[in-house]
């Protein structure tokens, strides 16, 4: 019997776990990428600590993919957070569980536990071919890359494309997949940014002064179609604007809000441990010899870049009133009129279509061609919620490939 050949374009989680479902079954499986090296963009995310994957209650999981949640669920059911860490466990990579839940190895490294998956792989006979960057197809079907040493052409009997978003490209995901798929008349999604930064128009002196300041232990909300939920964190202020963990938990809707408007509004809780009554009673108090921010300092405890945010989007009657000055502490409103460029964003949107796709992630259009990992469409807050849907989306696409196959070889294809 002869055996059968998968040709995995693209070598970071998705593709990686692709190729680790395929050659434990049998299947001779040659991973491509255009880069000098697999799992760049997994290296860098790993570089302040791998965030793996997230020990939160798997309905709330699961929510956090938003409107895709429902394509989602059937990867994550087969390769969740549980299956993750039990397979990182089998690979010799212990991991814990932080404060916040989220899930981190126990050395909090990509690189080795990148450098015992891929030593794993190259045991169970996967071939690695670095500097292969993907053309597209033939007019008979072949797979054409651009290598070092010039064109060449693969024919494979099933194919995984897993070839990352948009964000990123100098690690390798540079959209560049979009057209190929495009002429072949399968939908994509255009990719946008996701776990973004975003402008506003600070002052000139409020940006000179605070730029690279960390906003800590405060809350936001955003309004889009009624007040969302408050979220509490920590985010940045930049040259243009803010960004940070706290801002992507809401990139989605900020970034929705701004394509349908032109802006997104904010409301930042500078004290989110203080409710507004107790609040107003602080500021109610007699202010003595001391100036309104010695005042506000001693308080409510709104110093340093809490009190210049607060000057900055506050107004003059808001500084005359308690009860203004309370209610703005408490929803300081910051109007976002744009997102960062997709190539800073940490992640992308958009994709090739959950309905351009089975259920085992084949092109409907395209029999033996998979996708899976960030080039689908689909989108979450960092976390641990990205890197769980590449290995799920990766596992589901592996799996999904040997049952084609099977079918192939009984004659049911």
């Amino acid at each position: 019997m002869i055996q059968p050949f998968v040709a995995i374009i693209g070598g970071g989680p998705a593709g990686l776990m692709a190729a680790e479902a395929l050659s434990q079954s049998g299947v001779r499986v040659d991973v491509y990428d255009a880069m000098p090296s697999v799992g760049r963009k997994f290296l860098m995310a790993g570089k302040g600590g791998m965030n793996i994957t997230h020990s939160e209650a798997y309905d709330i999981f699961l929510s956090r993919y938003g409107k895709r949640s429902g394509a989602i669920k059937p990867m994550l059911d087969a390769f969740g957070p549980d299956q993750l860490r039990k397979w990182l466990r089998d690979l010799g990579v212990e991991t814990f569980i932080g404060s916040s839940g989220r899930v981190f190895p126990t050395d909090m490294k990509a690189a080795p536990l990148l450098r015992a998956w891929l030593h794993r792989l190259r045991e169970t006979g996967v071939t690695f071919h670095m500097r292969h960057r993907w053309q597209g197809w033939s007019e008979t079907g072949e797979l054409i890359f651009l290598t070092p040493q010039g064109e060449k052409s693969i024919r494979a009997d099933a194919t995984v494309l897993a070839l990352g978003g948009g964000s990123w490209s100098k690690l390798g995901s540079d959209g560049v997949w979009v057209d190929c798929l495009v002429n072949r008349n399968i939908p994509v999604a255009p990719l946008r940014p996701s776990n973004c930064g975003f402008e506003t128009a600070w002052s000139d002196r409020f940006r000179e002064a605070f730029a690279g300041q960390a906003v800590k232990s405060v809350a936001i909300s955003v309004t889009a179609g009624g007040t969302s939920n408050p979220l509490s964190g920590e985010f940045t202020i930049t040259q243009y604007g803010v960004e940070g963990s706290l801002i992507y938990a809401f990139s989605s809707q900020l970034r929705e809000q701004i394509d349908a408007t032109g802006q997104a509004l904010m409301l930042l809780d500078l004290l989110p441990e203080t409710d507004l009554q107790a609040l107003i009673k602080k500021l109610s108090r007699p202010r003595g010899k001391n100036s309104l921010a010695n005042f506000l300092r001693k308080s409510a405890g709104i110093k340093g870049v809490k009190a210049a945010l607060l000057r900055e989007l506050a107004d003059a009657d808001d500084y005359r009133d308690m009860h203004r000055l309370a209610s703005k502490i408490k929803a300081l409103p910051i109007r976002l009129t744009a997102t960062r460029p997709l190539d800073e964003a940490i992640s992308s949107a958009g994709g090739v279509m959950f309905e351009a796709l089975d259920d085992c992630l084949m092109l409907k259009d395209m029999p033996g061609v998979f996708c899976s990992g960030e080039m689908l469409d689909w989108e979450a807050p960092t976390g641990g919620y990205l890197l769980t849907a590449c290995f799920a989306s990766g596992f589901a696409a592996g799996h999904g490939v040997l049952e084609w196959l099977g079918k192939l070889d009984s004659g049911k294809r």
